[in-house]
């Protein structure tokens, strides 16, 4: 059981335990949660909210910490840009020992049914599909909805994290329909050089799955033009140029 407020290593020793609980810090109800999991009264349903790396070097920020100059730092540049959290892990093809989204259940869950209410987006996207628990415990599922989208005019993350929802508590068989709404601003990213939100036009393609790296069904839809979501104003400038990371080029 981990009783810690952020990731650590834990690939030493992962193999030498039947499982891991992640309690986190839950204070002073720990023992009564901790001991009605442990039991099987509850059935586990949390999921990681953070990417557990399998090696330090891994970490997206492990290039630039704890910064220059070397000995005696006074001075760290982090050169991640977007590419934080599982955006590095899943652009940059590296796999985590635990990804983001991530945690058992004594049950299991399929993801089925994924549809779309139209092929192009033109006000909104209504996105529905079906949860069913097809094991033998009742227990509960995050649905997670992960949108690519493309990347002609600047670089962004291979998929982004753009909805999810929780079932209630599905017993044996027992399914869950669910519905999103997706706008033209849930789709928004930030072209620097114009310090602008856009929207922009191309093919997107959506994911919905239990985890970052379990994905169990997608489909695609279309932008027809550049949508401008929102102008900003161009402040706050970096003192020193930075050079951020670029993902692999893939053919």
């Amino acid at each position: 059981m981990l009783n810690i407020g952020g990731v650590i290593d834990v690939s030493q020793w992962k193999n030498d335990v039947d499982a891991i609980l992640l309690a986190w810090q839950p204070g002073q109800e720990a023992g009564y949660a901790i001991a009605d999991i442990l039991s099987g009264k509850v059935n586990p349903s949390g999921k990681l909210p953070d990417t557990f790396p399998a090696d330090y070097a891994d970490v997206p920020s492990a290039k630039n910490f704890p910064g220059e100059p070397a000995g005696k730092p006074d001075q760290v540049i982090y050169q991640e840009g977007i590419y934080i959290g599982y955006r590095y892990y899943d652009s940059f093809n590296v796999k985590p020992l635990y990804e983001f989204g991530y945690g058992l259940s004594y049950t299991d869950f399929s993801v089925s049914d994924l549809k779309l209410s139209a092929k192009t987006l033109t006000n909104s996207l209504i996105i529905t599909a079906t949860v069913k628990n097809t094991g033998k415990v009742a227990g509960k599922e995050v649905i997670q909805l992960y949108i690519s989208a493309p990347t002609g005019s600047i670089d962004k993350p291979v998929q982004e994290l753009r909805a999810f929802d929780k079932t209630r508590l599905l017993q044996p068989g027992e399914s869950q329909h669910f519905t999103f709404r997706i706008t033209a601003a849930d789709l928004a990213s930030y072209h620097t050089d114009k310090s602008q939100w856009i929207s922009d036009a191309g093919r997107y393609l959506v994911r919905m799955g239990v985890s970052s790296r379990d994905i169990r069904q997608s489909a695609t839809f279309n932008v027809p033009k550049d949508w401008l979501i929102e102008t900003d104003h161009d402040v706050l400038q970096p003192q020193v140029a930075i050079k951020e990371y670029k993902p692999p080029v893939t053919k």
